[in-house]
């Protein structure tokens, strides 16, 4: 049952098929002649198929037709290729052969099924050829004698059947006329039609016969066909005058029609015939017998009984070969007239046959074996699968299908016709060989089946490249190696076969010179010494072909490192080296650093260092090849040290080298200019009026302990104030920066008397940064010195007057000008209030805690005013008329020499420094390359002060320190007539730092041999011999002086 519903499954798909493939499945029918010589022309299957094919469409290969035909066919037919011209063969077509086995058929075809190839235009087409009978056979009877027997009393007009003759042509071409040749009076011929179209022959009496006159007549017959010419062939016809039997037998049934089965067992009743006779005795005994008329084969199929009429199967029935009988059935009662009646047997179908399958092979076959190319495409057509079944109705329904685990099916094209097509892509590495199996099964119960087998053999094509086992090959060999050397033997594997897989080995393009591979063994070598220091790797690629007629290739990556040997030795940059160190290059800094190179690696490159001659002085560190020193420079005691450095490799045995180091020790610009001249800060020189335009009225000297560049010196002058007058003045003096000379630049006006400040600055041409000093120049302009008290009142207050701005605004010189005098006389009583009103709230802003004012954001300007013991200080000062002795840029104070004199008392005055003074003359200096005592970005107002004034010495002492604030530093002078500044820029303070080469917060000490303490404050003095730094963020800034 699984089978059937199996078969009624595949049956149905078949179907379904059959109505998508109608497009690409045709029919075509011809009509042609049998008989027909060789090479006549029937049809143009490619016109008559409209195959007209876009020129610009492109196909695998040429058009092609290609007949179809089944094995061990002889071919009727032939279709050119190229064109789908069909003619005839030499084999001719002879419609009788042909279709001898169908019967009752009339007409008669030939066929056979075209492929149109390529693939892409493929299509099946079933072409029938329609045999037109042509009049080649003459009719012939089945004996050249026939006997009839007629009784002496026959009647006139009565007719006897005469057997038929048999032609094999149809149509007209078959039996048209019988007659009488030699014919006698007593009788004539008649011919019948049967509804079949068949023509028989019946003998007429035309006359009272009479046995005992005549008893036998001998006449002959022809027959002849309808052809053009005729054919027509005869007999000997011989009547018997028999004796008087009255009457004949008559059977019950004179026609009938049976159905026996198949498969019908021997000896199986067919039909049983009645007869009757009315005569008495013998003439009433009946003979049953086949006429002669009936075929051989059918006698030989059944059998009659004589007596009883019971027909029988004779031998086994077969309904596929035929599948109706007709016997002619004589009934005699031994009269010369027999009785005829007509069964017809129908042999009716069981499911005896197993289906068949034929097999066509579109692809040509050897052996029965089809080769096909692993490349072909799919849908690729190898084979016509035509599946037949002799029996008829469901039983002939036959399914067809193949195994479902290969890459190839059926497609149904016609009725039980099936094309083989490649169903996915072929792999000839994968499967070489291919059993199809084809299975047809009918509509039985049960069902039959048969299988075939179709044979594939796949051809190899060369679609396979070789394969190397690993896309890269690692190698290594030492260098200094012998020519011809081995290094490996290359293989690659290639799945393909015969001439597909033989592999030639070339190197790429890429491969450098000295390298060889055999073709045929792979073995890499190497023709020449590698040497690791040229070349320490190699990268190159081998390429493997196969042997095909398009040949594949692949390629791998061969690594070749070279590995080293101790064959050279450690490499100095320079033979002899020179270093160049600052003499304040501090101990263990950084000298030079000493390259060294090895060409060889790992080990054999891993070099150490070391000093041969001078160890004490120096070493070397063994990491970075630094040198360091192990002393401290004095450039004035040596100036240079030379010693051997030695390298030693890590190979075996080790390699070494030799190079000579000298370290010459270089000036640095550690020492600031120092002013000779003026000698002090409060000496003056007089400028009377009539000294002309370009004289030289003073001149300023300074020296400096560095040499070259950095003791090359240069004067400015960056700010000056008259301090007798509230303008400031109008540039009448000029310095030449070269040798200091100050020379007058203008006549000398009335408003230009009084004391004129010059502030002086000097600087170095150092590098990587200049140093300063400055000094403080004044010049009494005016004919004659005639109050020298005055002018040492005006000095006092050029020391307390900030270097930015002019004071003495309380104050009236005795140049004023009388409408100056008138005015202050007239408004003395209104200013007195004013006056009064002013200096208080100014004390009471003065004692205002500093930390308010550095939340209001002033912290570029605010500095307190002398306090009221200041001012008392101030007062004893001018009745001992005592000069200064000390200037001091910040809040100082400074005491004279005799700190035990109680008489002694204090003057205190401010100085504003100004925003100018601060950008334009601070001086930087770069930390990073000399070692130093002094902080960056901090100046240095004081050094080396000295008095050449004949008032007392003073001395610098302290006051009480203060809650520290910002901008309120305290910064000691040293008692000499010059101020040196270090820093450039102003910072923020901080003492804390004790390293004295690093640069603390502001540490301005200026290179002083003790540094000086110093002390946040609001205002405070330091005492002597300390000195002191001013630092600060302000942009303009007020320094208070104690004298």
């Amino acid at each position: 049952m699984d089978l059937a519903r199996r078969a009624h499954v595949l049956l149905l798909a078949v179907l379904v098929a059959c109505l998508v493939w109608a497009c690409r499945a045709q029919e075509r029918d011809y009509t042609v002649k049998e008989e027909q010589p060789e090479n006549v022309r029937i049809g143009n299957l490619r016109r008559d198929l409209d195959l007209n094919l876009d020129p610009g469409a492109r196909l695998s290969s040429p058009l092609q037709f290609k007949p179809v035909y089944k094995t061990g066919d002889v071919p009727l037919v032939r279709v050119e290729a190229n064109t789908g011209e069909i003619f005839t063969t030499n084999h001719r077509i002879d419609r009788e052969k042909l279709c001898s086995g169908v019967f009752a058929e009339k007409r008669c075809y030939y066929e056979i099924e075209v492929a149109v190839l390529p693939d892409e235009i493929f299509r099946l087409v079933k072409i029938r050829f329609l045999i037109e009978d042509v009049n080649d056979n003459a009719p012939l009877f089945q004996s050249t004698v026939i006997n009839i027997s007629i009784p002496e009393n026959t009647a006139i007009n009565t007719r006897y059947p005469v057997p038929s003759a048999f032609d094999p042509d149809v149509g007209i071409n078959g039996i048209q006329h019988y007659e009488l040749v030699k014919s006698v009076s007593e009788f004539g011929l008649d011919i019948i039609e049967t509804p079949e179209g068949d023509k028989w022959p019946q003998l007429i009496v035309q006359q009272n016969l009479d046995r005992e006159l005549k008893d036998t007549f001998v006449m002959k017959i022809k027959v002849e066909d309808g052809g053009n010419p005729p054919k027509s062939s005869t007999a000997i016809l011989q009547v018997t005058i028999s004796d008087v039997n009255d009457n004949r037998p008559i059977f019950k049934d004179s026609e009938l029609e049976v159905n026996v089965p198949e498969n019908a067992p021997i000896g199986t009743s067919v039909a049983q015939l009645h007869a009757t006779d009315a005569d008495l005795g013998s003439n009433a005994q009946i003979h049953f017998s086949f006429s002669n008329q009936i075929s051989a084969a059918t006698k030989r199929h059944f059998a009659i009984d004589g007596s009883s009429g019971m027909i029988t199967v004779k031998q086994p029935l077969d309904r596929e070969v035929t599948p109706v009988h007709k016997l002619i059935v004589l009934a005699s009662d031994g009269s010369s007239t027999p009785s005829r009646a007509t069964v017809t047997v129908n042999v009716t179908d069981v499911n005896d046959n197993v289906p068949s399958i034929d097999i066509r092979y579109i692809i040509n076959q050897v052996n029965g074996t089809v080769l096909l190319s692993e490349n072909a495409p799919i849908n690729n057509k190898i084979a016509l699968i035509t599946v037949t079944d002799k029996d008829a109705d469901l039983y002939g329904k036959v399914a067809c299908y193949s195994d479902h685990d290969v890459p190839f099916r059926l497609k149904p094209v016609f009725n039980d016709q099936f094309l083989l097509e490649t169903a996915a892509p072929l792999d000839y590495e994968t499967t070489r060989e291919y059993a199809i199996k084809i299975v047809a099964s009918d509509r039985g119960t049960p069902p039959l089946n048969t299988s075939a087998m179709v044979l594939i053999k796949i051809k190899d094509e060369n679609d396979n490249a070789p394969i190397f086992p690993q896309p890269e090959i690692q190698l290594s060999i030492p260098e200094n190696n012998d020519p011809s050397t081995q290094l490996i033997k290359i293989s690659a594997t290639d799945a393909d076969s015969g001439h597909n897989a033989e592999i030639i080995y070339t190197l790429g393009p890429d491969a450098p010179d000295g390298f060889n591979i055999d073709r045929r063994t792979g073995i890499l070598s190497v023709g020449k010494r590698l040497d690791r220091e040229k070349q320490e790797r190699y990268s190159f690629t081998v390429v493997a072909r196969d042997n095909g007629s398009t040949s594949l290739q692949s390629n791998v990556t061969v690594r070749l490192i070279v590995q080293d040997l101790n064959d050279n030795s450690p490499a100095f940059t320079h033979p002899e080296y020179n270093f160049y160190v600052p003499e304040n290059l501090p101990l263990y800094g950084t000298v030079g650093l000493i390259t060294v190179t090895d060409a060889d690696a790992g080990d054999n490159a891993v070099i150490t260092l070391s000093i041969l001659n001078g160890k004490d002085n120096f070493l070397i560190d063994p990491v970075t090849s630094v040198i360091k020193p192990n002393i401290t420079f004095d450039r004035e005691q040596q100036s240079s040290y030379t010693f051997m450095v030695k390298a030693v490799d890590g190979g075996q045995p080790p390699t070494t080298s030799y190079a000579k180091v000298t370290i010459n020790v270089v000036d640095v610009n550690d020492n600031r200019p120092v002013f000779v001249i003026p000698s002090s800060n409060y000496s003056y020189d007089l400028v009377q009026t009539s000294t002309n335009p370009g004289a030289v009225v003073t001149r300023v000297f300074a020296i400096d302990n560095d040499t070259g560049m950095n003791a090359e010196l240069h004067y400015s002058i960056i700010s000056s104030i008259i301090i007798t007058s509230r303008v400031s003045p109008r540039g009448l003096f000029a310095i030449d920066k070269a040798t200091g000379n100050i020379t007058l630049q203008e006549k000398i006006v009335t408003a230009d008397q009084g004391l004129h400040r010059l502030v002086i600055k000097v600087k170095d041409l150092g590098q990587p940064e200049s140093l300063h000093a400055i000094a403080l120049i004044h010049l009494f302009v005016n004919d004659t010195v005639s109050n020298a008290t005055y002018i040492q009142e005006q000095l006092r207050k050029s020391m307390e007057t900030p270097l930015d701005r002019n004071i003495g605004d309380n104050d009236v010189t005795p140049q004023a000008s009388g409408y100056v005098i008138v005015v202050i006389a007239i408004i003395a009583g209104t200013m007195t209030v004013i006056l009064v009103i002013f200096v208080t709230a100014l004390v009471r802003c003065r004692q205002t805690p500093r930390h308010k004012v550095v939340q209001k954001g002033k912290q570029s300007g605010e500095w307190v005013s002398p306090n009221q013991e200041n001012r008392q200080i101030k007062k004893k000062k001018k009745k001992k008329k005592r000069s200064p002795k000390s200037l001091l840029l910040n809040f100082v104070t400074i005491d004279e020499s005799k700190p035990d004199d109680p008489t002694h008392e204090h003057i205190n005055g401010t100085l504003d420094l100004p925003v100018e003074l601060e950008e334009q003359t601070m001086g930087k200096y770069n930390w990073a390359t000399t070692p130093t005592t002094f902080k960056p970005d901090s100046p240095d107002l004081a050094k080396h002060y000295k008095s050449a004034s004949p008032q007392p010495t003073f001395q610098i002492k302290p006051e009480t320190p203060v809650a520290p604030k910002k901008h309120h530093v305290i910064q000691e002078l040293p008692l000499d007539n010059t101020f040196v500044v270090g820093c450039d820029s102003l910072s923020k303070c901080s003492s804390t730092s004790s390293d004295p080469y690093s640069v603390s917060e502001c540490s301005c000490q200026g290179g002083f041999k003790t540094a000086g303490q110093i002390t946040t404050r609001q205002e405070t003095a330091l005492k002597p011999p300390h000195y002191g730094t001013l630092c600060g963020t302000a942009r303009s800034h007020r320094i208070k002086i104690n004298l």
